[in-house]
């Protein structure tokens, strides 16, 4: 469109031209002057960009041990102090990121990757969660320690304890008076914990392994792999009743054996088909479940009206509980289905 305007200016003023190509003038004139290559730059159609060999040497001077903590503005002002130039800053982080290295370039301990845990409960007493949660004291800076074991299958806690501090030793108690207490034969428990130091201490491991219960941690820095304890402490912490800080070690205790057999026998937990934890740990959750069943039929058969969507069912009882369930494959694309009769 310039060109033709360019040459229609040569026969009409150059303002009408460009109205009836809807074209700017400053365009048009930008056309027919172009700018001149400038003093010192390479001329149009030579190659401008660092070769190969350019920019290895480039990367190897940002990743030397001069200046491999120095950011690529620092190097690049050193060295025009030194009388030396290579490229320009944009240029030296074009490199670097070609290469990945737009990070600590020192060499840096490499962490393992840690799988993470998949852990799968069908029944009561397969997988326990534990934790510990600190509550505020009567002054600042002095907590009380709560310890709490968590059957995931059913919410219920099998045993819990308040100490002055974080102690394997007492870790080692609580585990193994809970075990007893349950009648957890060997090899059927799995326990996990995250990565605090009373859960990763070998004479806990070494407990554990004596009990015949396999020890399962979440990955460091990973907050939800051990989500059901977490939310434990969460629903323990917005009860009403509980106190913006208690005034002893035995304040905390009473508080505690008032919240925890409500917890467990009086709580409907969402989570459950609102069951209590008590009934779905003991067994008692099918017949509950029937039980309701049964008064939600009677209420429909006195109103069917008022149940649009047919006769209402309670909350279905859980049947599998994951902590991090496996992500399924998308299924494979089937071939082509051939039909037998085309065939000659």
């Amino acid at each position: 469109m310039i060109q033709i305007a360019e040459h229609l200016a040569q026969t009409v003023p150059a303002m009408r031209a460009c109205e009836a190509l809807r074209v700017s003038r400053s365009a048009l004139y930008r056309a027919g002057r172009p700018r001149p290559t400038p003093p010192g730059l390479d001329p149009p159609g030579r190659r401008r960009a660092l070769s190969a060999d350019e920019k290895a040497v480039v990367r190897a001077t940002l990743n030397s041990a001069r200046f491999q903590d120095d950011a690529p503005r620092e190097v690049f002002a050193t060295l025009l102090d030194e009388g030396a130039y290579l490229c320009s800053v944009p240029t030296m982080y074009r490199i670097l990121r070609e290469n990945q290295e737009i990070r600590e370039r020192r060499d840096q301990l490499r962490h393992p990757t840690y799988a993470q845990p998949e852990l799968l409960a069908t029944a009561p007493n397969q997988v326990w969660t534990w934790d510990i949660t600190k509550l505020l004291g009567p002054v600042k800076w002095v907590y009380f320690y709560l310890y709490v074991l968590l059957d995931l299958f059913s919410r219920f806690v099998v045993g819990w304890l308040i100490a002055e501090r974080e102690s394997t030793e007492l870790a080692q108690v609580l585990i193994a008076e809970s075990c007893a207490r349950q009648a957890i034969p060997s090899h059927q428990l799995t326990i996990h914990a995250d990565r605090g130091a009373p859960m990763i201490a070998k004479p806990l491991a070494l407990l554990l392994a004596d009990l015949g219960v396999t020890e399962s941690h979440s990955r460091p820095h990973v907050s939800n792999d051990n989500p059901f304890s977490e939310a434990q402490f969460k629903t323990l912490k917005y009860q009403p009743d509980y106190p913006e800080r208690f005034g002893s070690q035995a304040d905390a205790r009473i508080w505690a054996q008032r919240f925890f057999p409500w917890y467990n026998f009086e709580h409907h937990h969402s989570g459950i088909g609102l069951m209590t934890p008590a009934a779905v740990h003991y067994g008692q959750a099918a017949q509950l479940w029937q039980s309701r069943q049964a008064v939600l039929q009677q209420a429909y058969l006195a109103h069917p009206e008022r149940f649009v969507k047919g006769l209402p069912k309670p909350p279905a009882l859980p049947t599998a509980v994951w902590i991090n369930p496996p992500k399924l494959e998308a299924p494979a694309a089937s071939p082509p289905s051939v039909d037998t009769d085309d065939l000659h």
